[in-house]
């Protein structure tokens, strides 16, 4: 599949791939195509196995500073019903690989959402977030008023979504929704060494432990600690929880085989 809105780069790292959002002349913003490439690369990369972890950035101005607002100006309730635009954000949120976000610059609107989908964000002290929508006459759509609500509490969701106002990265990462603050020069490095930490891990207790971890936000205490067991069940038919735990008790190096 050739790429016309994205650049990937492969192994930049042991089991790392890079996908690079690729729309500089409108600062990344997040067009039906290029969602559609990006979902396709990553169910592609998920399917081949190579991969273990994901780093999606964008550049240093902007990571995504919203949706491609030409393409929906025109259309109707029933137009976008139909279209079903954001089926594929749900084929992004399926894939079973770490994602992690590396922001800078601009993550407003969907490149706000689209940092939110991933499952960890490392900022440049450059990077600014929101969820301006309110002042073209919508409201977030693919996310915002779930995940940001989740992630900063309800009385900062609703400060910032009915207001359009931005925040810094540093109040992102008070809040919670990122991981990490570092010097612009850093950022894509920072998110890059991460991603290197978890792809040394054992692969599939990573995807069981991502799948856990989502269902939090999903289900009650009860039914998220009965899933959680279940996961942890299911690891024990695989190669790596009998080689990880035989080379703790042998004191030795664990060799993955990710099965």
């Amino acid at each position: 599949m050739e790429l016309q809105y994205l650049i990937v780069e492969e192994d930049i790292r042991p089991g790392v791939t890079l996908i690079r959002l690729n729309r500089p002349k409108v600062l990344n913003a997040l067009c039906t195509p290029l969602m559609e490439e990006l979902a396709t690369t990553l169910e592609r990369l998920e399917k081949e196995e190579r991969t273990k972890v994901v780093v999606l950035t964008g550049n240093e101005k902007a990571f995504a500073a919203g949706a491609d607002i030409k393409e929906m100006m025109d259309a109707t309730a029933v137009s976008m019903a139909k279209k079903e635009m954001f089926e594929v954000w749900d084929r992004i949120k399926r894939v079973k690989l770490p994602i992690i976000a590396a922001v800078s610059g601009y993550a407003l609107g969907g490149g706000c959402e689209l940092a939110m989908l991933c499952d960890m964000i490392v900022a440049s002290e450059t990077a600014q977030f929101g969820q301006p929508e309110i002042k073209i006459g919508v409201i977030p759509g693919a996310g915002g008023t779930q995940r940001l609500t989740r992630a900063i509490g309800k009385a900062r969701a609703m400060e910032f979504i009915l207001t359009g106002k931005f925040f810094s990265a540093q109040q992102a990462y008070e809040w919670g929704l990122v991981n990490k603050v570092v010097p612009k020069e850093l950022y894509l490095e920072e998110a890059l060494k991460l991603a290197q930490e978890i792809a040394a891990m054992p692969a599939f207790a990573v995807r069981m432990a991502k799948d856990a971890i989502l269902k939090a936000h999903e289900l009650s205490l009860q039914e998220g600690l009965y899933y959680e067991r279940k996961n942890f069940y299911l690891l024990f038919a695989s190669h790596d929880q009998k080689e990880g735990m035989k080379a703790f008790v042998e004191k030795r190096k664990p060799q993955w085989k990710d099965e």
